[in-house]
C-alpha cells in the first residue's frame, strides 16, 4: 500500500458531519470488531445503542469513555428518532450500535435507518459479525439464495401462519431462537417437515464454546433432549425440494392444502402457494382440494 492509499484509508477512519453510521459490533469474540468500527466508535459525536452499560463496558475496552451513549431500543424507538434525527441534521456524527451484530437485523435500527433516508441524510455501514450469514456460511446448506426469518412470532395464530410458509420453503431459511424455546421450535418442525430435513443448529458463534448440531432435524432434536440449550441459537434450515413434493399422493397434497387453510390461507391462496414448490399445476390442485380434479395433472 503506497502512501496516497494510505491516506485515502485513514480519511475514511474519520466521522463525517451529519453521517449515520450503522456500526457491526461483536457476536461474541471481541477481536472482531475491526479497526474502522474501533476508530469511529472512538471519534463520532454520539452513539445511539441498545443498553447504555452494555456499551460502556465495549468502549471501555477499546480505551475510550468520552462518547456520549444515548440510549435505543424498542420500548423508546419513536421518541428518541426526532432527537437522534435533530443530531445529525445539527452536523453531528452518529454512530448506531447493538448489543451484538448488525444493527437492524433482529435489532432497533431500521426504523433510524429510514427515517435518516427520508429525511436526505446520509447513511454508511461498517460492515461488521452477523450469526445470521456466520451460521449459514458454515452450515454446508445452500447459500446462493435463502431467506432471513429472523425471531418467529409469538402469537399462536400468526407463528403456525409462518411456520407453514417455511415448509415449503425452497431456499435455506435462518430462524433465530432463545434456549429456553428451541425444543419447542424443533418439535413444530419436526411434525411439519420430518426427521429427516436437513437442520443445522450453531449457538455460541464466535465464542469460547462455540457449537454447530446437524445434520437434520431428528439428529439436532435428540441432541438436545440430553443436553440443555444454552446460549442464542441459529437455526439453518434445508429448504423443501421439489423431487419430494412431486412424490406426495393426491391425500398429502390435500392434507397439506388444509394445514396452509387452517393456518389462516384461502383455498386459492393454498393451491397456489403449493403449486410453486410441486410439480402440480395450482388448477389441478385446486381441483383437487374440491374433490373435482381432472386427469390433465403432470
Amino acid at each position: 500500500m503506497n502512501f496516497e492509499e494510505k491516506e485515502i484509508l485513514n480519511q475514511r477512519l474519520e466521522p463525517a458531519s451529519g453521517v449515520l453510521y450503522v456500526v457491526g459490533t461483536p457476536i461474541g469474540n471481541l477481536g472482531d470488531l475491526s479497526p474502522r468500527a474501533k476508530s469511529l466508535l472512538k471519534n463520532v459525536s454520539a452513539i445511539a445503542c441498545e443498553d447504555t452499560r452494555h456499551s460502556g463496558q465495549l468502549l471501555r475496552g477499546l480505551g475510550t469513555t468520552t462518547t456520549p451513549l444515548i440510549s435505543f431500543h424498542t420500548h423508546n424507538i419513536q421518541s428518541r428518532i426526532p432527537k437522534l434525527l435533530a443530531l445529525l441534521k445539527n452536523g453531528e456524527s452518529l454512530a448506531l450500535i447493538s448489543d451484538a451484530g448488525l444493527p437492524g437485523i433482529s435489532d432497533p435500527g431500521e426504523e433510524l435507518v429510514c427515517a435518516a433516508r427520508t429525511e436526505g441524510l446520509s447513511v454508511i455501514c461498517i460492515p461488521g459479525p452477523c450469526a445470521a450469514t456466520t451460521a449459514l456460511v458454515t452450515s454446508g446448506l445452500p447459500s446462493n439464495r435463502f431467506c432471513f426469518e429472523g425471531f418467529l412470532p409469538s402469537k399462536a395464530k400468526d407463528r403456525k401462519q409462518r411456520l407453514s410458509m417455511i415448509v415449503y420453503e425452497q431456499r435455506t431459511t435462518i430462524i433465530y431462537e432463545a434456549p429456553h424455546r428451541l425444543l419447542k421450535l424443533l418439535h413444530e418442525l419436526i411434525e411439519l417437515c420430518g426427521e429427516g430435513r436437513p437442520l443445522l443448529v450453531a449457538r455460541e458463534l464466535t465464542k469460547r464454546y462455540e457449537e454447530q448440531i446437524g445434520p437434520n432435524i431428528g439428529a439436532v432434536i435428540k441432541h438436545f433432549m440430553k443436553n440443555k440449550p444454552k446460549g442464542e441459537c441459529t437455526l439453518v434450515l434445508g429448504g423443501a425440494t421439489s423431487i419430494e413434493n412431486e412424490q406426495l399422493s393426491s391425500s398429502e397434497l390435500i392434507d397439506k392444502m388444509q394445514m396452509l387453510i387452517k393456518n389462516g390461507a384461502s383455498s386459492n391462496e393454498a393451491a397456489r402457494k403449493l403449486a410453486e414448490e410441486t410439480v402440480h399445476s395450482k388448477r389441478f390442485l385446486y381441483n383437487l382440494l374440491h374433490k373435482t380434479a381432472q386427469p390433465d395433472s403432470p
